[in-house]
C-alpha cells in the first residue's frame, strides 16, 4: 500500500476550560495550538446543541476525532450488557450527528470485577464472535452515514493486533466499521517493546486505510522482576513518536492525534511540546 509523502497531522487532547459555550470551547483548542477536539459533553437528543458543536468547530478549524463510550459491551449481566449497548449506540448516533470522526470503546472484557480488567476468555473465540455481533446490531441500529464505529486494540483482549483486527474488519463486513489506533496499548512485550517501530510500521501497513483516530501518550518499563509497563508522557518513554508521526501523516485521510490519560493542563503542555519538536525533526507540521 502506497501513500503521499509525510505531511501534516492534526494534534488534539482535552482542554481545561470550564464553559458549555461550544464556540468558547473550539476556539481554546485552537489557542493551545490544536486542530482536533474530543467531542464535549452533548446527547444526540440535543440538537441545537450538537448542531452549535458541529457549527463552531468547523468554523474554528478543529476536527471532532471521537466520541468515546467506554463502557464494557461484554458485561456478563443481561440487564446491565443491555444498558451498555443501549449507551454505545447512543454515542454513536451522537458521533454521526455532530460529524465526528468515529465513535470509539473497547471490545469490553468477561472480567466481572473491572470493566477492562483481564480474563482467560477475552482472547477467546467466545470473545471474537460476541463481539463481531456487538459491532454489528451496533451499526445496523445507527446506520451512520458520517462517522465509523472502532475498537481500540488492548493487550488483553481482542483485537491485540493488526492480525486479529484484520480479522475483525472482515468478519464484522460493514463499512462503518473501522480502526482506532493506539499503539501503546498493544506494546505488551518485550519484543513489541524494543522494536516498537517496527511494530508500528506493521500495525499500519495493515491498518492504514481504515484508521480513523490515534492516541498520544508513552510507556515506560518500570524495572521490577515482572513486566510493568507505566504509561507516561509524551517523551518520558520509549515509543519512537518519529515512526508515529511519519506513519500518521502518511494516511490521506488524516487521522488525528489525540493526548490522553494525563492528569493536568502543564502534563499536556508538555507532551504536545515534546510531539510538536519530534514533528520538527522529522518533517512533519501540525495543521
Amino acid at each position: 500500500m502506497s501513500f503521499a509523502a509525510p505531511s501534516a497531522v492534526r494534534l488534539g487532547g482535552p482542554i481545561f476550560l470550564k464553559s458549555d459555550d461550544p464556540g468558547a470551547l473550539a476556539r481554546e483548542h485552537r489557542r493551545l495550538g490544536y486542530t482536533a477536539a474530543y467531542c464535549p459533553p452533548a446527547k444526540v437528543e440535543e440538537t441545537d446543541r450538537v448542531r452549535a458543536i458541529e457549527k463552531e468547530y468547523a468554523a474554528a478549524g478543529v476536527a471532532i476525532a471521537e466520541v468515546g463510550a467506554w463502557v464494557n459491551m461484554l458485561e456478563q449481566d443481561p440487564e446491565k450488557r443491555r444498558k451498555n449497548l443501549d449507551y454505545v449506540q447512543s454515542r454513536l448516533a451522537l458521533a454521526d450527528a455532530v460529524g465526528a470522526l468515529n465513535c470509539v470503546d473497547i471490545a469490553g472484557s468477561y472480567n466481572v470485577e473491572r470493566w477492562d480488567g483481564p480474563h482467560p476468555k477475552n482472547l477467546s473465540q467466545e470473545c471474537f464472535d460476541a463481539t463481531v455481533e456487538n459491532c454489528r446490531k451496533l451499526i445496523d441500529a445507527v446506520k451512520p452515514k458520517r462517522t465509523k464505529l472502532t475498537i481500540e486494540m488492548m493487550g488483553w483482549v481482542i483485537p491485540e493486533g493488526p492480525d486479529t483486527y484484520l480479522r475483525l474488519l472482515k468478519a464484522v463486513d460493514r463499512p462503518a466499521f473501522a480502526v482506532h489506533m493506539d499503539i501503546c496499548n498493544v506494546l505488551s512485550s518485550p519484543q513489541r517493546f524494543y522494536n516498537n517501530a517496527a511494530f508500528m510500521r506493521e500495525c499500519f501497513s495493515k491498518l492504514g486505510r481504515w484508521i480513523q483516530s490515534c492516541h498520544a501518550k508513552d510507556l515506560y518499563w518500570q524495572p521490577e522482576p515482572n513486566l510493568h509497563f507505566v504509561e507516561v508522557i509524551p517523551g518520558r518513554g520509549s515509543l519512537d513518536y518519529g515512526a508515529y508521526l511519519t506513519e500518521i501523516a502518511k494516511l490521506p485521510q488524516r487521522p488525528p492525534l489525540m493526548l490522553e490519560h494525563l492528569k493536568k493542563a502543564d502534563e499536556y503542555e508538555e507532551g504536545a511540546e515534546y510531539i510538536r519538536k519530534v514533528g520538527a525533526k522529522v518533517g512533519i507540521s501540525f495543521a
